[in-house]
């Protein structure tokens, strides 16, 4: 199995959840987290004072897959949060070596 964490610009959230669910993704966590990478933040105007925004708003989404499963989830949430600008995000990929469902007690495969 593998966990798949996708940090993304918050405006696509939907999108991504319902190429998700086209695949056949049936949970997911979010987390409004904020960061920054290449885009190194931008500056802003508030009531005439211009001060920098270091870390910016992104949406992390977090899916844990059968190994294969993975390519076809990669894909949904590539084609789905992707606009060709700066700061669309990206992918991390990592293994789960055991999941446990808490009210059934089902484990690994079962339990995702």
């Amino acid at each position: 199995m593998k966990k798949i964490e996708a940090v993304i610009k918050p405006f696509k959230l939907d999108e991504v959840r319902e190429a998700l669910s086209e695949v056949g993704i049936t949970g997911l966590t979010v987390s409004e987290v904020k960061g920054f990478g290449r885009q190194k933040g931008h500056t802003e105007l508030y009531r005439g004072a211009e001060y920098v925004v270091d870390f910016l708003p992104k949406i992390k989404v977090e899916v844990v897959v059968a190994d294969a499963m993975v390519d076809q989830t990669i894909e949904a949430i590539v084609k789905a949060a992707r606009t060709g600008k700066i700061g669309d995000g990206k992918i991390f990929v990592t293994s789960v070596e055991q999941v446990v469902r808490i009210r059934t007690g089902e484990t690994d495969e079962q339990a995702v």
